[in-house]
């Protein structure tokens, strides 16, 4: 019984884990926090590296195809327009939230698909 009972528990947890940690991302509302988070840094993910540059430019590489754009910041947005290996990813603003670490960005102004990044 006792057996049961901590599985239980460790499962309850596990499905809490993704909760936790989206709870522990901050909501950037400002163009200077969100420069202070990026510059300097790498922002990563499985087979992606990018660099969002204070000058509004945007590099890297997403899987073996580069990555370039613009960025601004507009209504306490993270608005970007990205072409990836030659394909036009078009114009759309973000939520952005982190933790110093970490950084979520989610499409439609909050209202879409998000993308975990790592800060290096």
């Amino acid at each position: 019984m006792l057996n049961r009972l901590a599985l239980l528990f460790a499962a309850a947890t596990l499905a809490l884990l993704p909760q936790i940690a989206a709870a522990e991302l901050k909501r950037i509302d400002s163009k200077s926090a969100f420069v202070e988070l990026v510059q300097g840094k790498t922002l990563a993910r499985p087979m992606v590296r990018l660099q969002v540059r204070p000058d509004g430019s945007i590099t890297g590489r997403g899987v073996t195809w580069d990555v370039t754009g613009t960025w601004s910041w507009e209504n306490g947005f993270f608005c970007r327009d990205l072409n990836w290996g030659g394909d036009d990813l078009g114009y759309n603003c973000q939520e952005v939230r982190a933790n110093g670490r970490d950084m979520r960005f989610t499409s439609d102004r909050g209202a879409g698909d998000s993308a975990d990044f790592r800060l290096r």
